[in-house]
């Protein structure tokens, strides 16, 4: 299991260390959500991840079966809930403890910021991986 918490330490989560995907998500709505440049995040089943503290300390935008995970005080993006509920995009920047997986593509860079320049040898989709 590995550990993962936000920025003020309100809430904290685990998450067994079976990633299914790990990707750089270059998306606008991604760059919003956590003011960078893209959000690196990993896949998982919905069952695997756990709250540990803090869970009336979560702020979720949009909906528990399709939303983002915030923590209400400091705003740390957790992670999204997707495929109808049944997976979790934790954010990568959160964990405690190094994952074994790494990103292994970038997504959505035809929508990437002008201002930034990819400069790895990770495979560019101009969409997400499985609609390029």
């Amino acid at each position: 299991m590995l550990a993962g918490r936000c920025l003020c330490g309100a809430v904290h989560y685990a998450v067994a260390d079976e990633f299914a995907y790990a990707l750089n998500c270059h998306c606008p709505d991604c760059r919003r959500a956590t003011g960078a440049a893209f959000k690196p995040f990993a896949g998982i089943e919905r069952h695997k991840l756990a709250i540990t503290q803090g869970e009336d300390k979560l702020l979720i935008f949009g909906t528990k079966d399709a939303g983002d995970i915030h923590c209400e005080r400091c705003g740390s993006l957790l992670w999204s809930v997707v495929i109808d509920g049944t997976f979790v995009h934790v954010t990568l920047g959160t964990l405690v403890d190094a994952p074994t997986i790494r990103p292994s593509a970038h997504i959505f860079v035809g929508s990437k910021a002008p201002w930034f320049t990819i400069t790895d040898d990770l495979p560019q989709h101009q969409a997400h991986a499985g609609e390029n």
